[in-house]
């Protein structure tokens, strides 16, 4: 606590400053999340494993995430925001350092569990600081939350994926650079201004669980689909896309690898953008709409064999996919209080990254047995499946809404309690 106070509060930055300095801060974290895809191909022809090693690797990131956030990821609410960044700012160096000195499998498992750990405590205190430090009349927060894993991933993996064209050690030059920035992040994470309320009972909150407050339920349980949909196809790209482009596709080419989950990812800052304006509900069916067709897209690029038609259906998934994040995590974080934004945030991305692993992971198993092409097509049927299931949800839902006639407030309109649970 005494680091703490090192800054003293007339010196910390000011509330504007300190949201966009929160913002880059996320952003930077996912990016070193995301450096790992375009090297695991590197990392397969050194160690020499085959796909189901590979998703394990992929995996065990995530699991170490989601434990991660079930223990610490209120904690923030309870201990306060700066505290927990800095500490978890430190694990990130940790987990790079792990990275600069593998020689193997153990070493890369080893790395992918410290960088999860560090993730899950950083992904639900960011948000929740952005939530904190935002405008009330330029409510940002959910947009920057749902926009800032595609824009994270997508520099993350295509920097990544430009060194290994382009250098001889990739890894080392983006291990050792990422290390000294999150200590200086760290440091800088002193200069941030303390937003939580310190609600009583820290040591309560680290008992694992998903809270989600009463009030927000049924507007999570309606998003529930959409979110597994959306994040289990991000997994898949993730872990396999690369191998995908190379295998099935004949494209040998590391960086062409890292552009399509750039397709994918990038795009999705553009989806978010787009309907950062509209009513949430609205958000989540129009993206998960588009998601749906660039999904079916995807599914005709393998049956075609066509490069070109996965690059584009990529770009339409992405964009459908931060559309309906946006306007999930908007329906989701409505109302919620200041003492449970970063609870109510962690149980979000508790559904996303199990999405994002389990499927991958049994993917890549199953692509050893059926090959790439035939998992990849089972599984996209599968998210069409889930996604298809929450438009029929949200058409329900404005069905209802507009039942309540013209004494209907625009506010009623787009409380997310309508949808039903």
């Amino acid at each position: 606590m005494r680091l703490l106070s090192v800054v003293p509060p007339s010196r910390r930055l000011p509330r504007a400053p300190a949201f966009w300095s929160v913002a880059v801060l996320l952003v930077l974290m996912l990016a070193a999340s995301g450096v790992p895809s375009p090297l695991y191909r590197v990392y397969q022809d050194e160690f020499g494993f085959g796909p189901g090693v590979l998703t394990t690797i992929f995996g065990i990131y995530a699991f170490a995430l989601l434990a991660s956030l079930l223990v610490v990821g209120g904690l923030s609410d309870h201990v306060g925001r700066r505290p927990v960044l800095i500490g978890a700012f430190l694990l990130e160096a940790v987990a790079m350092v792990l990275f600069l000195a593998a020689d193997g499998v153990g070493w890369l498992l080893a790395a992918r569990v410290v960088q999860g750990l560090a993730t899950g405590a950083l992904t639900s205190t960011l948000g929740a600081s952005l939530l904190d430090l935002q405008r009330a009349d330029r409510p940002m927060g959910a947009f920057i939350n749902s926009a800032s894993p595609g824009l994270g991933l997508s520099v993350g993996a295509v920097g990544a994926g430009l060194l290994v064209q382009s250098v001889a050690s990739p890894d080392t030059w983006v291990f050792a650079v990422l290390a000294v920035v999150f200590v200086l992040a760290a440091l800088g994470a002193l200069l941030l201004p303390e937003s939580s309320p310190r609600l009583p009972g820290a040591v309560a909150s680290l008992r694992p669980r998903v809270h989600v407050p009463p009030a927000n339920r049924r507007p999570f349980v309606a998003a529930l689909p959409l979110l597994v949909a959306c994040w289990a196809l991000g997994g898949l790209y993730a872990s396999l896309g690369p191998s995908l482009v190379a295998d099935v596709f004949a494209i040998d080419n590391h960086l062409v690898g890292a552009l399509l989950i750039l397709a994918l990812n990038g795009t999705g800052i553009l989806g978010s953008l787009a309907l950062r304006t509209a009513a949430p509900e609205r958000a989540m069916l129009v993206g998960a709409l588009v998601f749906t067709a660039g999904v079916l897209g995807t599914l005709g690029s393998l049956a075609l064999t066509s490069a070109p038609l996965l690059f584009g259906s990529a770009v339409v998934t992405g964009f459908g996919f931060g559309a309906a994040f946006l306007g999930a995590v908007a329906t989701i974080t409505l109302g919620v209080a200041p003492g449970h934004r970063a609870g109510l945030l962690a149980a979000v991305f508790v559904v996303g990254y199990l999405a994002f692993s389990l499927p991958a992971i049994a993917a890549g198993i199953a692509s050893g047995h059926a090959g790439l092409t035939g998992t990849t097509e089972v599984y996209g049927a599968t998210v069409v499946v889930l996604a298809l299931l929450a438009v029929t949800a949200l058409v329900r839902a404005r069905r209802a809404a507009g039942s309540l006639g013209p004494a209907a407030t625009d506010a009623e309109l787009r409380a997310p309690a309508q949808l039903p649970g």
